[in-house]
């Protein structure tokens, strides 16, 4: 049975729901860390919010782990290309808390149109200054939309509705779907350039660290109100005082910080800034449904092998892991046998995929393919980390997809290159689930794979498949299938060989030293 530790303070329908699936869970909200340290050796899976922290000496400890779902958007608090290598999935929610973010991004920018922070102290404190607090109206205002995502698009809807310009920047907006939303869609330094608020719900990354920098201020419209409930780093912080004090940023709306929990900042105390205590996903609706949600992906995980919102390896929906399983498993059978034929150092993988496979999510193939290739030679290797192995490896990974007439509903071609020679293996699958091998290195043949087979290349003379059978029967190891295949030279055949027992090595050589006999291997696929 599973076994699964939420370590951060999920709902406990997430407790529930793992249970539901017959999951064994422990709930430790706020363990330390020294006691995580020591415990998460006995876990599969790991269900975490913004607390716990899953670093690479927590990763290397978790021996058993196979999967860490993040109860939220963000995987900053978890290392992910350490996870990535020792081959678990990280999962998160990114659709969970989309409108509570976007409401609490809406809420702040009017907070700040119209001084509600500052107003309400005020007023608290027995003041009556109406004329100090002099707001503005959102209505025809222009908003520059920085990310145009779940979360994004939610915020542009609403602005719309408001009766806003919506401008928005995301390098994967197609024009046709800013059509569709009601936005234009524009580079970003030209949105910035005409805003009169600006919001961002990008995530940060080496190239959207401080997106809002001093020189973009600079070039800002004086006046303009900057929003932030993505992530702390977008903004430079001392860059957004500075322009603030001048006066040329009439005032932000933070919910997030450079360094979380934010006991210290030097925008502290600044009236014309709104600051939020990372609360965009604080909503007891929120946090139900990530909490439902990341315990239900993570039971799929660990059950069906289901994998959704991973950020380091393709998803597969139930869907498509029912379409794909017959083609995952033809994909597993060709890496294994190219794994096992390859004599030196791969360069270059390229898969080509014909029919209906072509129609298909082929992402996770990739992943399960090199898995099959690399398994040869590394034991950890697994779906996960098998793409990042191969980038380790220095080997080059490509695809190719055909839409052209074939004689098989759908193949998969694997074309390997290495430093000495090149391989092309194809396979494709009989009566919709039965994978076969249809040709390997030019010559067409049809093979079933099963759990121990022979291999061999051989001179296409008579003679051979008499000598063959005689040293396996001599060895008492039982033929089950022979599979043959012949160039159209006749000058070179392929076997592949089904057999009951394991070949011995002093059989394997005899086979080797027979006349005409150019390669001999001993293959597993279990």
């Amino acid at each position: 049975m599973p076994k699964v530790l939420i370590s951060d303070n999920l709902s406990q329908r997430a407790v529930e729901i793992f249970k539901q699936n017959g999951i064994d869970v422990d709930f430790k909200a706020g363990i330390k860390k020294e006691e995580l340290l020591s415990i998460i050796a006995g876990y599969d899976g790991l269900a975490i919010r913004s607390e716990t922290k899953a670093t690479k000496d927590l990763i290397d400890a978790a021996t058993n782990l196979k999967v860490i779902g993040r109860a939220g958007i963000g995987v900053d608090n978890v290392d992910v290309p350490t996870a990535t290598t020792r081959g678990i999935v990280v999962m998160n929610t990114p659709f969970g808390n989309s409108t509570t973010t976007a409401e609490h991004a809406l809420s702040m920018m009017m907070a700040l149109a119209r001084q509600i922070p500052t107003a309400n102290a005020s007023t608290h404190a027995g003041k009556w200054e109406k004329s100090k607090f002099m707001g503005v109206e959102l209505c025809g205002k222009t908003l520059a939309v920085i990310g145009c995502g779940n979360i994004g698009s939610i915020v542009a809807n609403r602005a719309l509705g408001l009766q806003m310009r919506v401008v928005a920047y995301d390098p994967f907006l197609t024009a046709e779907r800013a059509e569709s939303m009601g936005v234009v869609k524009m580079e970003l330094d030209a949105a910035l350039a005409i805003a009169d608020f600006i919001t961002l719900h990008t995530p940060l990354t080496d190239s959207t660290k401080y997106i809002i920098n001093e020189p973009r201020m600079a070039a800002m419209k004086k006046g303009v109100r900057i929003i932030n409930c993505a992530r702390g780093g977008l903004v430079d912080e001392k860059a957004l005082k500075a322009a603030i004090e001048s006066g040329h940023v009439a005032g932000a709306a933070l919910d997030v910080f450079e360094v979380e929990p934010a006991k210290e900042n030097i925008l502290f105390g600044m009236e014309k800034v709104v600051l939020t205590p990372h609360l965009g996903a604080s909503t007891s609706e929120a946090q139900e449904n990530v909490a439902v949600q990341i315990a239900e992906q993570i039971s799929a995980y660990l059950i069906r092998g289901e994998i959704m919102n991973a950020v380091n390896i393709p998803s597969i929906t139930a869907r498509e892991s029912a379409e794909l399983k017959p083609h995952m498993l033809l994909a597993t059978l060709l890496g294994l046998l190219a794994g096992q034929l390859v004599e030196s150092a791969i360069r270059t993988i390229t898969l080509e995929f014909d029919g209906q496979i072509a129609k298909l999510n082929t992402k996770p193939i990739h992943s399960i393919l090199l898995q099959g290739i690399l398994a040869s030679h590394d034991e950890n290797v697994n779906m996960v980390n098998a793409i990042h192995l191969a980038k380790e490896r220095g080997i080059s990974v490509g695809e190719t997809k055909f839409d052209r007439d074939s004689n098989y509903k759908t193949m998969i071609t694997l074309r390997v290159t290495t430093d000495k020679q090149s391989y092309v293996f194809s396979g494709t699958l009989f009566d919709g689930d039965k994978p076969r091998i249809v040709e390997a290195n030019g010559i067409k043949l049809e093979a079933a794979l099963s759990p121990i087979m022979l291999y061999t290349v051989n001179d296409d003379k008579p003679g051979f498949i008499g000598s063959l059978g005689r040293i396996l029967g001599e060895a008492n190891i039982n033929i089950a299938h022979f599979h043959l295949g012949r160039n159209n030279a006749k000058t070179e055949a392929i076997s592949m060989v089904s057999v009951d027992n394991l070949i011995p090595i002093d059989v394997l050589k005899k086979i080797q030293s027979l006349g005409g006999v150019q390669r001999a291997v001993a293959l597993l696929f279990q």
